[in-house]
């Protein structure tokens, strides 16, 4: 039966200055939490229900501290309306970015990027197209956000993720930054590029102007309809297809 204090503490991983006191993060939900397990992503607790523990796999009840709770329970510490059947805690790692990093492979920067599910699937695009990291600003919502997490589908713990200043890492880089912007270039015709980092901005204003006097390069994707604009993540994951039309994954980069 879990305690007060217990319930307390998972419940406050809802907020980022808590996770950020307590170093964890919370991840829920049946698909994500099997997959981490499955793929040997370092968990520090499991909170399981019966349904959950009896279609689980013997190996994933083995590697982890478990701690059986009743659907009741589940509920109480659960981060959403409609409670998962299993909730991990995890330790919160954050790396710091290397002077000059952004010189090798291909990044993808995201400058104020405040929704949560466009930055789990702004991941997904990273991960799909094996891009060698990402960079968000400070500005930008919480990797450790449970709904990042959950829209990332996993690929938040294959992504080397970086929050920094951004206009101190493009002051430091000397490979093309291309700034996505509806006044650019044709992505169409982009060159072959084994180094390069890809802007992205919010969709409410775009890049900031701190960024945009950084890029040497704005580029755009062809509109052929009536539509204003195109959600962070999509225009992310067309302007990454055409780099990779070109290019091939480079040996992992830090």
């Amino acid at each position: 039966m879990l305690t007060k204090a217990e319930i307390a503490r998972l419940r406050s991983l809802r907020e980022k200055k808590h996770r950020d006191a307590l170093g964890l993060y919370v991840i829920e939900g049946e698909k994500v939490v099997t997959e981490l397990l499955a793929a040997g992503h370092p968990l520090l607790e499991l909170y399981v229900t019966p349904a959950w523990e009896k279609q689980a796999a013997p190996d994933q009840l083995n590697t982890t501290p478990l701690h059986r709770v009743s659907a009741d329970e589940m509920a109480r510490i659960s981060h959403y309306p409609t409670p998962s059947s299993v909730l991990a805690v995890g330790r919160i790692e954050r790396a710091m970015l290397e002077p000059a990093a952004l010189d090798r492979g291909l990044t993808l920067l995201l400058d104020g990027i405040q929704d949560a599910g466009n930055l789990g699937t702004l991941l997904r695009v990273a991960d799909w197209f094996a891009f060698d990291r990402v960079v968000a600003s400070t500005d930008s919502v919480d990797i450790y956000n449970q709904k990042v997490i959950n829209a990332s589908m996993g690929s938040f713990s294959r992504v080397k993720f970086f929050s920094a200043d951004l206009s101190e890492a493009l002051a430091q880089t000397s490979a093309p930054v291309l700034g996505c912007d509806l006044t650019g270039d044709n992505v169409h015709t982009l060159p072959s590029l084994h180094d390069a980092v890809v802007a992205i901005g919010s969709e409410g204003r775009g890049l900031s102007p701190a960024v945009r006097e950084r890029v040497t390069r704005f580029i755009t994707i062809p509109r052929f309809g009536s539509a204003e604009s195109l959600n962070a993540a999509v225009a992310a994951a067309i302007v990454c297809d055409n780099l990779r039309r070109t290019t091939k994954p480079n040996q992992p980069q830090g």
